[in-house]
C-alpha cells in the first residue's frame, strides 16, 4: 500500500483528479516493480518555477528552477538495500520521503518533448520514486541507464505513452 501526501502550492497548473490518479498508480507500480514488501508514505508537493528554484537553492546550491526533486527519507548500502531497522514498522507506514515537482516546468518540458502533461508528470513521479529507493544517476551512466530502463517499464505498464493526448 501506498500512502500519499499531496500538496498543491501552486496555481499556474490545475490538478485535476486524472493528475493526483496518475501519481498515484506511478508510484504504486515503482514499489510493485522493485517488489518493496512494506507499506510506504510518500509526499508530494506540486509548486511552481519560483518555489523549486527557492528550494534547489537552499538545498543543493543550485540556484535554477528544476523539475523535480527528491529527499529520501531511507539510507540504502552499496547493494541499494535499506537498513532494516529502518523498515521494521510493526505495521506502520515507513516514510520513503518527499518529492517535489513543478508543474510550471512539466508542462514546459511537455511541450518541448512532444507529449501529454500527465506523461511528463508520470515520468517525474517514476523518477523521483526511483531515487527515493536508493537509485542514482549523477556521474553514473550505468545507473542513468538502469533508471531510464525501469522508468520505461513503469509507464509502459501503466499504458502511459508519449503519445500527445
Amino acid at each position: 500500500m501506498v500512502e500519499l501526501i499531496i500538496e498543491n502550492e501552486q496555481d499556474k497548473e490545475e490538478v485535476t483528479r486524472e493528475i493526483k490518479d496518475t501519481i498515484k498508480a506511478v508510484c504504486e507500480a515503482v514499489m510493485e516493480l522493485e517488489e518493496c514488501d512494506f507499506d510506504a508514505e510518500i509526499s508530494i508537493t506540486l509548486v511552481d518555477n519560483e518555489a523549486i528554484k527557492a528550494i534547489n537553492a537552499e538545498h543543493r546550491g543550485i540556484d535554477r528552477a528544476t523539475d523535480v526533486l527528491s529527499f529520501p527519507m531511507l539510507e540504502f548500502d552499496e547493494d541499494g538495500i535499506a537498513e532494516s531497522a529502518e523498515l521494521d514498522s510493526d505495521g506502520e507506514l515507513v516514510m520513503l520521503g518527499d518529492i517535489v515537482i513543478s508543474l510550471e516546468r512539466a508542462r514546459q518540458q511537455a511541450v518541448e518533448y512532444g507529449h501529454s502533461f500527465r506523461r511528463e508528470v508520470a515520468f517525474l513521479t517514476a523518477h523521483s520514486m526511483l531515487h527515493l529507493l536508493g537509485y542514482d544517476h549523477v556521474d553514473d551512466p550505468e545507473g542513468e541507464a538502469l533508471m531510464c530502463k525501469k522508468q520505461e517499464e513503469v509507464l509502459g505498464g501503466l499504458n502511459i505513452t508519449r503519445e500527445l493526448r
